[in-house]
């Protein structure tokens, strides 16, 4: 019962973090009008409850900047170089799969230069450090260090990758009009965003960001202060799938169309397949590399 109160306390805060944005969000629209849609308002507000929840919690649980992961600057900028690289290593060869068995094929009907290709090269590459900033300080800092204080670490990790992948599904499609926007508006397009968690066609991608949360909860935990590996990993892999969807087209019709969701032509079972390859390949080497130790 203890633990299960732990486990259930991020939900109470995302919960919080929805309710106030549902709330807020139909007085800012009243505001500004059509300027930016509702459910965009709606999303985007809930981000920022929730990044800044973070702040009050550190205090709360007295969690140091340390704790939450940050290294030294020098250090952390050379941190998030380390784990773009690894983030490279990581992925690459999912990519390189789906080329070669063609369930992605070039987009023919663009129409690159070198100035276009390293512009949209860069832009992708900001967007992505930011996103990745963002979720990780949330998620592999705060929550993780959070609940490993309160419950086992491989327990820990499980329940916060739950909360990341299944966060990115909260997504609301619905545009309402101004004029059809109440009070109560934001609360039922909340309804529509929680159906999307249950929603079964969702699993594949479910499966797969689950196991980039736990990819990543393993990366933090067995490395003292190593978020900036997880930003720089993280970076890497949003920063390579947008560049994917930019060069690529998701053939669903390929023979082996099921290695890949629709949620971004990348996440599928080729992805959880081929992590969690890699993060028992990991915990094998680190046992055969102890009991050679243990010989010598």
């Amino acid at each position: 019962m203890r633990y299960l109160f732990y486990a259930t306390v991020p939900l109470w805060v995302l919960l919080a973090a929805l309710l106030l944005s549902c709330t807020l969000g139909y007085f800012i629209v009243q505001g500004i009008g059509d300027a930016i849609p509702f459910r965009q308002i709606l999303t985007r507000s809930t981000q920022l409850f929730l990044v800044l929840s973070i702040f009050p919690l550190m205090s709360y649980l007295r969690i140091s900047k340390e704790e939450l992961g940050f290294a030294p600057r020098l250090i952390f900028l050379k941190q998030l170089l380390q784990g773009f690289g690894l983030g490279f290593i990581a992925l690459m060869p999912v990519f390189i799969i789906l080329y070669v068995l063609k369930v992605n094929v070039i987009d023919e009907a663009q129409s690159w230069t070198i100035g276009l290709l390293a512009k949209n090269m860069t832009i992708n590459l900001l967007v992505a450090l930011l996103i990745s900033l963002i979720e990780e300080s949330l998620f592999r800092g705060i929550v993780l260090v959070g609940l490993s204080k309160k419950l086992p670490v491989i327990v820990a990790i499980l329940i916060t990758s739950i909360y990341y992948a299944g966060l990115h599904f909260l997504s609301i499609k619905t545009d309402l009009p101004v004029s059809d926007i109440s009070f109560f508006s934001g609360f039922k397009l909340l309804g529509e965003a929680a159906g999307n968690l249950v929603n079964p066609l969702n699993l594949p991608a479910f499966f797969a960001l689950l196991m980039v949360g736990v990819f990543l909860g393993v990366l933090r935990t067995q490395v003292n202060t190593s978020l900036g590996l997880c930003i720089g990993c993280h970076t890497c892999w949003v920063w390579q799938i947008k560049m994917n969807k930019k060069l690529f087209n998701t053939d669903f019709n390929a023979h082996y169309h099921y290695l890949v969701s629709s949620y971004d032509g990348v996440i599928g079972p080729l992805v959880t397949g081929w992590l969690m390859l890699a993060i028992a390949g990991y915990f094998a080497c680190q046992q055969m590399s102890k009991a050679k130790i243990k010989r010598v």
